[in-house]
């Protein structure tokens, strides 16, 4: 999992490594970004020439198009890819508040989920933490990341407070469906992805 390999003696700073189902990268680190499951003009023969050592991926976007069913029957986002490296997913909590500052209709949060239009079809869709997890674990990411909902810097105090609850709720909702389905893997000889 993680180790720190060297810790400064000034302040708080620190070099670490995750080890991940696919490997091992260091921290910090910057991960280039493969929303759609593709890194914009550099394919995967390049990323492992210049050292990328983990590569980022959204959930939410993937669950849009093409899917998570298609990538797991693919192999999973590694071979979807061509990627022999650690790849993290987002749970897509960002995008799901975006598309709600782009108009009204287009995305609702509430305790449950976000309910929310995609904006390459237009067909209505509904991610609790649950479902972005499942999303998640689907997708074959080592690391995947709690649903969280993005509170907006030019909300009152008070919102921003129920904001930073809601997404505590929901990482204590995600966790335990993330444990669910590692034992169910676990039972299947699969790996899990880390949380």
């Amino acid at each position: 999992m993680f180790k720190v390999i060297k810790q400064s003696k000034k302040d708080q700073s620190r070099l670490g490594e995750i080890t991940t189902n696919h490997g091992v990268f260091h921290t910090p680190i910057f991960m280039p970004p493969g929303t759609l499951g593709v890194v914009k003009a550099i394919g995967p023969d390049d990323l492992e020439w210049i050292g990328a050592e983990i590569v980022l991926v959204n959930a939410l976007h993937l669950h849009l198009r093409p899917g998570e069913e298609l990538i797991q029957y693919l192999g999973g986002i590694h071979n979807f890819m061509g990627l022999k490296r650690p790849i993290l997913s987002d749970s897509g909590g960002f995008q799901a508040w975006s598309l709600s500052q782009r108009g009204p209709k287009l995305s609702k949060i509430t305790e449950e989920g976000v309910e929310f239009q995609s904006p390459f079809d237009g067909s209505k869709h509904f991610i609790t933490p649950e479902k972005a997890i499942e999303i998640e674990h689907q997708i074959g990411a080592d690391i995947i990341m709690a649903f969280d909902e993005c509170s907006p810097d030019n909300n009152d105090k008070e919102y921003v407070k129920k904001s930073m609850a809601r997404t505590h709720r929901w990482a204590e909702r995600s966790l335990k469906k993330h444990q669910e389905l590692s034992f169910k893997e676990k039972e299947n000889n699969q790996k899990s992805p880390l949380l």
